[in-house]
C-alpha cells in the first residue's frame, strides 16, 4: 500500500518539531511534510497533492481556515483537519465550515494518529470516488455541535460524572431546554416529568443523553434547507423514533451495553446523509425527491442515478470524518440493505434497518408486506424473521407520539 501523504502546517517551528517527534513511529507508513506557512503548504501541494492537510488556525498572512478553503476548492479529495489551541468562537466556526475535523492543542499522539488513519480509511469505507467528490463539492456540511465536543472532552477526564456532563450542557441554555422537552416527550415513556439534565441522565443513561445532545445540536444548528419534499422536523422526528426502536431491539436481542448504546446513536444518525444532500445540493436533491414521490423505497436507487452517490454512503463518510466509530459509519452505510455489510452476523446495520422500517410503518404486522420494505430474506437467513412480532410489540408499547 502506498504511504499516506500528510502535510502539517504551523508557523511555530517548535510546534512542528514537537509533531515530528510525536509522529516518528509513523515515518514508515506516512510521508510527512512539515511547513511553516499556508503559502508553503500550497506550494508543496502543487509539487505533489496529498491525502491529508493538518493546519494550525491562527497564522500570519493566510490563516488555517483560508488555507483549507483553497484546499477544498483545488484539491477536493484531500482530508482537511484543524489542529489548534485557539478557541475563539468565530474562528472555530469558520474552520468547521471547511475542515472535516477540529482537534484541540495539545493533542495526544494516539488521538492525532488515530484521527488521520481513520479519516483516511473511511474514504474507502463509504466507497466510491463519486461519494468523495460529492462531499467535497458541498461547502456547507453539518458540523459536530460544540456542546457535544465539550462533552467528549469532559468524559475523557478520569472520574468524570453525570454532574460534570450536566454542567457542560447547562452552559448552553437552548440545548438544555430542547433536551428536557425531548426527554419528557412520549418517546421515552418516563413516569414523571424530569426537570434537570442530571436526573434525565440518571434515568436514560449517559450514552443516550450524549446521542440526544449530538442529534439536537446537528438538527437545531442547521438552517432548514429550502428543498421541496424535505422536512427538517420530519427527519428529526424519524431519527429519534428510529433511535428508540434500535435501542429496544438491541436490548431484546441481549446485546452488550456498548452495542445497545451504539444502536441508539446509529439510529439517531442513520439518515444524516439526507440532511447533507439537502443542505449542500438543494436543487439536485429536490429533483431526486420529486422523482421518489410516494415510493420511499426507491430513494437510494434514484440518488445513485441522479447524484452517483446515496445518502447512506454520504452519511457514513461524514460521521467517519467527525471521528465517530467505524461501527456507526457501517450501520449508516448499510442500513438500507444489511446483507451487504462486511460482517455477515446480525449487528448494528441489521438493527438499524429493522428500526428504520418500524419507525416508518409501525402499523404493519406482516414482515413480508411490500409496503414495509423490510429485507425479510436477510432476517430469514439469520434465523430472526420470527422476532419481528416481538420487536414490533416492544416498540409500539410506548405511545410513539412525536415531541410537540
Amino acid at each position: 500500500m502506498n504511504a499516506i501523504r500528510v502535510i502539517f502546517v504551523d508557523d511555530e517551528p517548535r510546534v512542528l518539531e514537537g509533531l515530528k517527534r510525536m509522529l516518528r513511529p509513523k515515518r514508515n507508513e506516512w510521508q510527512m511534510t512539515f511547513v511553516g506557512s499556508a503559502q508553503a503548504a500550497l506550494e508543496a501541494l502543487k509539487l505533489e497533492p496529498c491525502e491529508v492537510v493538518v493546519t494550525d488556525m491562527r497564522m500570519p498572512g493566510m490563516n488555517g481556515a483560508e488555507l483549507l478553503e483553497v484546499v477544498q476548492r483545488e484539491y477536493p479529495d484531500t482530508i482537511r483537519l484543524i489542529l489548534s489551541g485557539q478557541a475563539e468562537t468565530e474562528s472555530v466556526m469558520k474552520a468547521l465550515g471547511v475542515s472535516h475535523q477540529f482537534l484541540s492543542k495539545p493533542c495526544d499522539a494516539d488521538i492525532l494518529q488515530g484521527t488521520i488513519s481513520r479519516a483516511f480509511a473511511l474514504r474507502d469505507l463509504a466507497g466510491s470516488e463519486a461519494v468523495k467528490g460529492l462531499v467535497a463539492r458541498i461547502n456547507k456540511l453539518p458540523t459536530l455541535p460544540a456542546t457535544y465536543q465539550r462533552l467528549v472532552e469532559t468524559l475523557r477526564r478520569p472520574n468524570s460524572s453525570i454532574e460534570d456532563v450536566s454542567d457542560v450542557i447547562a452552559t448552553d441554555p437552548a440545548m438544555t431546554a430542547r433536551l428536557l422537552k425531548l426527554v419528557n416527550s412520549a418517546y421515552f415513556g418516563l413516569q414523571k416529568p424530569v426537570a434537570d439534565v442530571a436526573r434525565a441522565g440518571a434515568l436514560l443513561g449517559l450514552d443516550r443523553i450524549m446521542a440526544l445532545v449530538l442529534g439536537q445540536g446537528i438538527f437545531s444548528d442547521c438552517d432548514p434547507p429550502n428543498v421541496p419534499g424535505f422536512s427538517m422536523d420530519a427527519l428529526w422526528s424519524h431519527s429519534v423514533t428510529t433511535a428508540t426502536a434500535a435501542h429496544r431491539i438491541a436490548i431484546a436481542e441481549q446485546m452488550d451495553r456498548d452495542q445497545v448504546a451504539a444502536a441508539f446513536l446509529a439510529g439517531m444518525l442513520h439518515d444524516i446523509g439526507k440532511l447533507v444532500l439537502a443542505m449542500g445540493l438543494p436543487e439536485a436533491y429536490g429533483k431526486v425527491l420529486a422523482q421518489v414521490g410516494d415510493r420511499p423505497s426507491n430513494l437510494q436507487q434514484i440518488e445513485m442515478l441522479e447524484l452517483h452517490a446515496a445518502h447512506t454512503d454520504v452519511g457514513a463518510y461524514l460521521v467517519g470524518l467527525w471521528g465517530l466509530p467505524n461501527t456507526i459509519a457501517e450501520a449508516i452505510a448499510y442500513h438500507e440493505d444489511p446483507s451487504q455489510a462486511p460482517n455477515r452476523k446480525f449487528g448494528l446495520p441489521g438493527i438499524v434497518h429493522v428500526a428504520d422500517r418500524l419507525a416508518h410503518r409501525p402499523d404493519i404486522a406482516d414482515p413480508r408486506s411490500p409496503e414495509l420494505g423490510l429485507n425479510y430474506s436477510y432476517l430469514e437467513s439469520q434465523g430472526l424473521l420470527k422476532r419481528w412480532g416481538e420487536w414490533r410489540e416492544a416498540f409500539v408499547a410506548v405511545n410513539q407520539k412525536a415531541p410537540s
